[in-house]
């Protein structure tokens, strides 16, 4: 099939704003919109000024007044559980009503906070449906994240009500989650009116009268009695949630996202870049307190008419690396989406997908991976595994959609492993050098986005306006920084070869770690790897090494390591300067997939760092430390 891409993108160069009106039209307004774009509102312009809407009536209700009501619209698959739950779009409608309704009972209004404080549960994503059916504003809060962090947001927010559980489970232990929430409200100085507890049978906790109420018990009523609230409108331009970055360093920023601009994005992105129909099973194994379980758990495919999939569960370990394909076969997903981490924790266990052909896959079409740098020889392997098309893209928690990637639903592009694509509609991505002058194609630089962002791009951080401008739009003015460096080819393909944080200078030469980490995850023998500059007296910096073998692997490191600095140097060059390889049981990561390279660094550099809120395995730091330690670059005091 011939791709429309080409003509697409040319039609939103050409008008952007007849384009988004197009888009506008999927969309149910209560409203329209007086100003499409209005360039006089807000730092850069806002979309679909003047209009009204709904974003869960938009989700649910039009589904449902549709005659689609018995059709799927939810799935709760949990191994850790051993359970699965399923909502049709008339059973999600009555869940979402009924907790609208108690939370009105609370006094939760139009432009109030909701701090979202849950395991992945499918009641997660019923209190985000919830809180935009009164135009409540939803914080959701990554589960299990320590009191502090949770506590910041609280305050930061002025969150009027919280909705939380007894306790998460991981493989193998249960997570408290009360303990941890009762000592946050402790720790903030501003305070809940109330807070919404789901009791779960593997831990249920102690309420505290007057202040905690029992999620079963009053939905349970609510429901008994048919309360279903209406809908609220609100403004397209008004705020639907706030998501807050990890906040590793510093103050956490708030990420704002509107009401119409992300709907009509996401509607968009649904049916164009993933090509999925009303109907069909869409899973994004993500958690809802990442941006991707925001707009493709939540929020994409219910705008859609598909079915979404939450998953409580891990690639490997619930019970092994054939979990994505047992979900993937029960529930008939047509797309997946997740995190190359992902799938590298799979190609290290079952290195030959031997656990692939066990599965019926007929029903599934594309992955997609994004969250973080795809490389090629994960792409090439899933590939290879699985004959089926992989996609990487990029996007950003600012964005709230694809910025670059491969637009199944305009037919496919010729995928370029290593490359997340090709810039979406509404994105005129380019590269800049750090004065601010664009660079030769093919050449490493800044990558950026001309102003103004599409729809569902983030107008301003919550209660941070100069924050916002400082952080994302001074640097380079007239552009979005997004902080990541990379080149556009001859092609147009971007390439997203490192954050600009992980840009080193080796002697005078800005050198790519994403690159040299690209070689090292060509070697057979590798599973995943990470690379880090650490500061040196002669050079500036030098590039060291991270590596993890695939399982089975029963290599002499010394000679593993000689063949990864020779591939390095071969590729590269001696400029590189890479010299030091170090193999590692496993690397840091955040709970979304994210290898924690910052922390990496100032840990070899002997600078102070802090724990990152949003860490999987704090022991993961303790034993980078122990491993620069042993090779000589780390004194202990």
């Amino acid at each position: 099939m011939k791709s429309h891409y080409p003509e697409v993108y040319a039609q939103w160069r050409q008008d952007p704003v007849a384009f988004w009106q197009a888009a506008g039209e999927k969309i149910d307004w209560i409203r329209p919109a007086t100003h499409v774009f209005n360039a006089e509102a807000g730092a850069y312009g806002r979309w679909f000024d003047g209009a009204l809407c709904n974003t869960c009536e938009n989700c649910v209700d039009r589904h449902v007044e549709a005659g689609n009501g018995e059709r799927l619209a939810l799935i709760h698959d949990s191994p850790v559980t051993g359970q699965v739950r399923r909502y049709t779009y008339d059973e999600l409608l009555i869940e979402v009503g009924a907790l609208a309704s108690v939370m009105q009972d609370y006094g939760v209004a139009k432009g109030d906070r909701v701090v979202i404080y849950m395991p992945m549960v499918a009641e997660a994503v019923i209190a985000m449906l919830a809180c935009a059916r009164i135009g409540a504003i939803h914080s959701v809060v990554f589960g299990g994240f320590a009191a502090p962090e949770l506590a910041t947001r609280t305050e930061d927010a002025k969150a009027k009500y919280i909705i939380s559980a007894s306790c998460g489970i991981e493989p193998g232990r249960i997570v408290e989650y009360k303990p941890l929430l009762d000592e946050a409200i402790e720790l903030s100085a501003h305070q809940p009116d109330g807070c919404l507890i789901l009791q779960r049978e593997q831990l249920r906790c102690e309420l505290i009268p007057g202040r905690d109420g029992d999620y079963a018990e009053l939905i349970g009523a609510a429901k008994a009695a048919g309360r279903i609230s209406e809908c609220v409108p609100v403004a397209a331009t008004d705020p639907l949630y706030i998501l807050y970055t990890s906040g590793t360093t510093g103050q956490p920023k708030g990420v704002v996202r509107d009401n119409g601009g992300h709907m009509v994005a996401l509607r968009w992105a649904m049916e164009n870049h993933y090509g999925v129909q009303p109907g069909e099973v869409f899973w994004a194994a993500s958690d809802v307190g990442w941006v991707v379980g925001h707009s493709f758990i939540c929020y994409g495919p219910l705008l859609n008419g598909s079915t979404t999939v939450l998953y409580e569960g891990k690639p490997v370990g619930t019970p092994d690396a054939g979990a994505y394909w047992r979900v993937i076969q029960d529930h008939k997903v047509a797309a997946l989406f997740a995190a190359p981490t992902a799938f590298r924790a799979i190609k290290k266990v079952d290195p030959q997908g031997r656990l692939i052909s066990e599965y019926n896959l007929d029903a599934f079409r594309t992955l997609f991976l994004a969250g973080e740098r795809s490389d090629p020889a994960t792409i090439e392997w899933a590939q290879e595994k699985l004959q089926r098309p992989v996609v990487d893209h990029w996007w950003q928690t600012e964005t709230g959609w694809p910025m670059s990637g491969n637009p199944v639903g305009l037919g496919l592009l010729p995928v370029k492993p290593g490359s997340p694509g090709v810039p979406m509609p509404g994105y005129d991505v380019q590269v800049l050098d750090d004065d601010g002058h664009p660079v030769a194609r093919g050449e490493l630089g800044n990558i950026v986005c001309k102003l103004p962002l599409p729809p569902s791009g983030f107008p301003t951080l919550w209660n941070a306006e100069e924050r916002f401008h400082s952080a994302y739009l001074r640097e380079f003015p007239g552009y979005y920084a997004t902080a990541d460096a990379g080149i556009i080819d001859e092609d147009g393909y971007v390439f997203i070869m490192a954050r600009t944080d992980d840009i080193i200078n080796v002697a005078g030469h800005r050198l790519s770690t994403g690159a040299m980490e690209e070689v090292m995850g060509k070697h057979p023998d590798i599973a995943e790897s990470a690379v880090v500059g650490l500061a040196d007296a002669l050079k500036g910096q030098i590039p060291i090494g991270f590596y993890v073998t695939n399982d089975g692997v029963n290599r002499d490191p010394c000679e593993l390591q000689a063949e990864l600095i020779l591939g390095v140097r071969e590729a590269i060059g001696p400029v590189a300067a890479f010299k030091t390889v170090i193999e590692v049981a496993r690397l840091p990561k955040t709970r979304s997939g994210k290898v924690l390279r910052g922390t990496m660094q100032k840990i070899g550099d002997g600078a102070d760092w802090k724990l990152p809120a949003a860490i999987d395995d704090p022991e993961s730091l303790t034993e980078i430390t122990e491993a620069l330690v042993r090779e000589g670059i780390l004194i202990r005091e």
